[in-house]
């Protein structure tokens, strides 16, 4: 008996999203430039950020690190308060003045 030759399932071809990948880098450059207006230096690399997530404020504050082409990405440790927590744990004047009135 002759056993057949298996043969290997063609995969399809991945079609190539040219519209919605230019639409999606063009909304996270604006997305991290409006991020960048709501950085607080606290540290050498520490920074306090405000950031609106499902209509609530948040509070982040986050180490970041200089990658070999010199830009600044986040590191993996993060601590995020609500405005509640930050007033009643970290209230300063510095900071206060940015909460939506």
């Amino acid at each position: 008996l002759k056993r057949k030759k298996q043969v290997a399932p063609e995969k399809p071809v991945k079609k190539q999203k040219t519209g919605e990948t230019s639409r999606a880098l063009s909304s996270s450059k604006q997305s991290s430039s409006s991020r960048d207006d709501n950085m607080f230096q606290i540290g050498k690399m520490r920074y306090v950020s405000v950031r609106d997530f499902k209509g609530k404020v948040l509070i982040d504050i986050r180490e970041y690190w200089m990658d070999p082409e010199g830009e600044m990405k986040p590191g993996r440790k993060e601590c995020t308060l609500n405005q509640y927590a930050w007033s009643k744990k970290f209230c300063s004047g510095y900071v206060s003045g940015i909460f939506p009135e």
